[in-house]
């Protein structure tokens, strides 16, 4: 039994949801979010939520109703509020400028790097050590995040690299004698 897809989804003020056919559509006043829904899944939409119905004797089913719950309800935020990811820049001479729609980090490299911002992001550096990416599309907000870490992932032993904000970084002792 899935415990996500059971509880229902509520609808916020101000905004519109629409399934036609295999597709459900989210409008909000931050934008607009559509996801392609498998048919094992259905939508019981009324006034102000949404719930869930599948045939629970099936596992897969069980398994797409839950995260597709949970996808339908970060696209429902997402619309509403947005999401955001901070990363920080740990080093000697690290630094972030936004330039247009380019993002251009100095890492540390012969030569800076020159992200461009894909469609639907907005990415902002309110210092030179900081990156705030926000969007209304969680997973791509995630994932712009990642590819922006992913060119000087944090090292352990001095943690300098592009960390996210709330991160931990293990550190390791140095070589002993």
């Amino acid at each position: 039994m899935s415990r996500i897809a059971k509880s229902p989804i509520t609808i916020p003020a101000g905004v519109e949801v629409k399934v036609e056919g295999s597709t459900v559509s989210v409008k909000g006043s931050k934008g607009q979010l559509s996801m392609p829904i498998h048919q094992m899944v259905e939508f019981d939409l009324s006034d102000s939520t949404i719930n869930m119905k599948w045939d629970q004797a099936n596992k897969k089913a069980t398994a797409l109703a839950g995260t597709t719950r949970a996808n339908v309800a970060n696209m429902v935020s997402g619309v509403t509020q947005g999401f955001e990811k901070k990363l920080t820049l740990v080093g000697v001479g690290y630094r972030a400028q936004v330039k247009g729609k380019v993002l251009s980090m100095n890492l540390g490299f012969s030569h800076p790097i020159e992200f461009s911002m894909p469609e639907g992001i907005v990415i902002e550096a309110p210092s030179q050590t900081e990156i705030v990416v926000k969007g209304i599309d969680k997973q791509l907000v995630g994932a712009v995040s990642a590819d922006i870490r992913a060119y000087r992932p944090p090292e352990p032993y001095k943690g300098k690299g592009v960390k996210y904000a709330d991160e931990h970084i293990v550190r390791k002792d140095a070589k002993k004698k």
